[in-house]
């Protein structure tokens, strides 16, 4: 297996869950068909009133949060490089009646897919490891920013990356030093799920993150860190307040996610 085969065997791997996930009970589509948001206070707070702004969703999954986002009044685009997961997408946005326009490409060929610039650029939780190159991610973000257009990440904190599964040990570096190859039964979303998955992540550190950003144009206004996760998807936790989740063990002495906006100058 060849870490430059990155694309293909991720993507199979999202294919794969695509049905899974969209069953499962940490998704809730039948909550979300209802009208319930999928939007988090960590991101809602930096994206603040999103009415008739265009927003560019990243790595969008099967499109929950792009229509949330939709629903409050936004034209969204959402990316996702899952086929099956935008074809998901597509079928529920028609569904609700929405507006919510639906890519499916490598994030880093956009460009060659979309033409158009956005308000905000917006992307959440488990998703720039899947990037080789955060250079290359920054400049697509920055390549899609309206000037003085705002760019929202929440993002798992790389402190977190480096635990082994149970978070019993400091098993991966913190650094980006090598590709992490790793095979998973199962899924975040459904743990017992009869899925076998072959993924090809990188580790990004803090200082990697902000450094392409500010060498590509933007400029950071706030950047914050959280002692919780608003999803149960790692092992040994506990839900210690609605909605916010920790490592049992590990109490509240580890950072689980962080929070930016930035501006394109």
């Amino acid at each position: 297996m060849q870490a430059n085969d990155y694309l293909n065997i991720n993507k199979l791997t999202w294919n794969n869950k695509v049905e899974v996930h969209v069953n499962s009970d940490f998704y809730d589509m039948e909550g979300f068909l209802k009208g319930k948001s999928t939007l988090n206070s960590i991101e809602l707070d930096l994206l603040g009133d999103v009415k008739g702004k265009k927003i560019l969703h990243l790595q969008c999954h099967f499109g929950q949060d792009t229509m949330t986002l939709a629903r409050m009044g936004a034209k969204a685009t959402g990316i996702d490089l899952s086929d099956k997961a935008i074809e998901k997408a597509k079928e529920i946005n028609n569904k609700l009646n929405l507006d919510a326009t639906f890519i499916c490409c490598d994030i880093y060929d956009l460009p060659n897919h979309l033409d158009e610039k956005f308000d905000i650029v917006f992307t959440s939780y488990g998703t720039i490891g899947w990037f080789p190159d955060l250079d290359k991610w920054a400049k697509i973000v920055s390549h899609f920013l309206k000037p003085d257009g705002k760019f929202v990440f929440a993002e798992f904190h790389p402190v977190v990356w480096m635990f082994d599964n149970d978070f019993k040990k400091v098993f991966y570096n913190y650094f980006n030093v090598e590709p992490i190859l790793e095979e998973e039964s199962g899924t975040y979303a459904d743990k017992e799920a009869s899925l076998q998955a072959t993924t090809i992540t990188w580790n990004h550190p803090i200082s990697e993150v902000l450094n392409v950003l500010i060498s590509n144009g933007l400029e950071i206004n706030c950047f914050n860190e959280f002692d919780y996760s608003p999803y149960n998807c790692f092992n040994q936790t506990e839900e210690f307040e609605p909605n916010k989740f920790r490592i049992k063990h590990l109490e509240n002495k580890i950072p689980m996610v962080y929070s930016l906006s930035a501006t394109k100058k």
